[in-house]
């Protein structure tokens, strides 16, 4: 049988991945994930689905709600992408990533069987996730779809319950250049009588998801009609509000966005109740409490040190920076020091205006062919007034910035999930 290694390797570098290719590893369609998916029994339909889409916000809201249904007692597979530090990351039960073994044997069987199916590095790693939880027996699985929704190999599925959290303009060579057409995108995961929880929108996606909700005879239900004037606070290292359904919240996560996929959280919890899914109160209270430690969900306003604080996030686009900087330019501090690196599809033109002119920046680049070169960011940068140092290799730029901070200081990691994989990775063998 292969290594670990090798079925990883085949699967980024002899399949097509939109990751780490951009546009050429694009593959939208469901033929080949239907054809994979009848090859392995229809591994999905064994355990019930709860399907999450969304520009940004998806990853916080399906790792809460499987951090919820753990918390009650249930087997939970979560599904998520990308990962940070190791492949195996991307599928989860009860925080479990799946062993080194099982993919390896996966991989080494679809080789052998020498399917005549030329599937994508996502159609194929999505069909693996389906098959492990249906090994696992799980009662539930959260699924994050992958890019877009209509055309995502995860669109296979018929869940209990669909999730919107967000709309906003982002990988719009493939879903449209409009809010309507990238909202219309993804509001194909809707399914027949299936209810759909819609996180923040504004008017024009609200239209184009209702719409699509009533030709579905499906009940959409708007975060906004069900929460409005809600209180947040951040106390004590927790995201807080007190709700009348569910009582005093405590979150872990901690970001000012996160405000927005707590409520797409506890509206779908909810629904899921009025489905009959028993939840109780205080498995409500303790998914959010303990969502990091319960799903190993990291990354988003994450504190990685004090004296300097040191916070990491993926924010990676328009609505997600500008939620970042706010929150960032907030924090009291004596100089901001920014370690920074992005994509080169990325809308860079608006998302450098968003950037805070007054930081000592250290440009940088992930090792993918994805990635903008740390030159090119900091010429960019340097035209709207952003002005720092490059460096090639993220864990330089990381180590420059903290020799240069003082206790007094904030250090700021982002731009990129890709970013922050290998700064996880780099502090990780550093605490090995």
């Amino acid at each position: 049988m292969i290594s670990y290694s090798e079925a990883v390797d085949y699967l980024f570098n002899q399949r097509p991945a939109f990751e780490r290719q951009g546009a050429s590893g694009y593959k939208p369609g469901l033929d080949t994930t239907m054809a994979l998916d009848a090859i392995y029994g229809h591994p999905h339909e064994h355990y019930h689905i709860i399907h999450v889409a969304g520009s940004n916000g998806k990853g916080s809201v399906a790792s809460l709600l499987a951090a919820i249904l753990q918390s009650q007692g249930y087997t939970v597979g979560l599904y998520t992408s990308p990962h940070f530090v190791d492949f195996n990351e991307r599928i989860r039960v009860n925080g479990e990533p799946i062993p080194h073994d099982r993919v390896a044997e996966f991989v080494d069987n679809f080789i052998s069987s020498k399917a005549s199916l030329d599937p994508s590095f996502f159609e194929l790693t999505t069909i693996l996730a389906f098959k492990y939880f249906e090994e696992r027996k799980v009662d539930f699985a959260v699924v994050e779809v992958g890019l877009g929704g209509r055309l995502d190999s995860t669109n296979i599925v018929t869940p209990i319950l669909s999730i919107i959290t967000s709309i906003s303009l982002d990988h719009t060579e493939f879903l449209g250049n409009t809010i309507a057409s990238i909202a219309s995108e993804k509001a194909g995961i809707i399914k027949p009588n299936v209810p759909v929880v819609v996180g923040k929108v504004d008017d024009s996606a609200r239209q184009v998801i209702a719409q699509k909700a009533r030709l579905n005879g499906s009940k959409a239900l708007f975060v906004s009609d069900i929460y409005n004037n809600v209180s947040f606070e951040n106390k004590d290292g927790y995201l807080t509000v007190e709700t009348a359904e569910f009582g005093n919240i405590e979150c872990q996560l901690t970001g000012d966005y996160q405000r927005q996929n707590i409520m797409a959280a506890l509206a779908a919890i909810g629904e899921l109740r009025r489905g009959g899914v028993v939840i109780d109160n205080d498995s409500v209270k303790d998914g959010f409490k303990n969502v990091c430690s319960l799903t190993a969900f990291r990354g988003r306003w994450t504190t990685l040190a004090q004296l300097p604080l040191v916070v990491c996030d993926s924010a990676h686009n328009i609505d997600g920076i500008t939620y970042a900087m706010k929150q960032l330019s907030a924090m009291p501090c004596d100089i901001l020091h920014i370690v920074v690196g992005f994509m080169a599809d990325k809308d860079l033109a608006r998302i450098l205006k968003l950037l805070p002119k007054q930081a000592t920046y250290y440009f940088t680049q992930a090792s993918t062919p994805r990635a903008l070169k740390a030159d090119k960011l900091k010429e960019m940068a340097a035209e709207v007034g952003l002005n720092g140092s490059s460096f090639c290799r993220i864990k330089d730029a990381y180590a420059a910035a903290l020799d240069s901070a003082k206790t007094t200081d904030v250090v700021y990691v982002g731009g990129s999930m890709y970013v922050l994989a290998e700064l996880f990775e780099f502090i990780d063998k550093t605490k090995a």
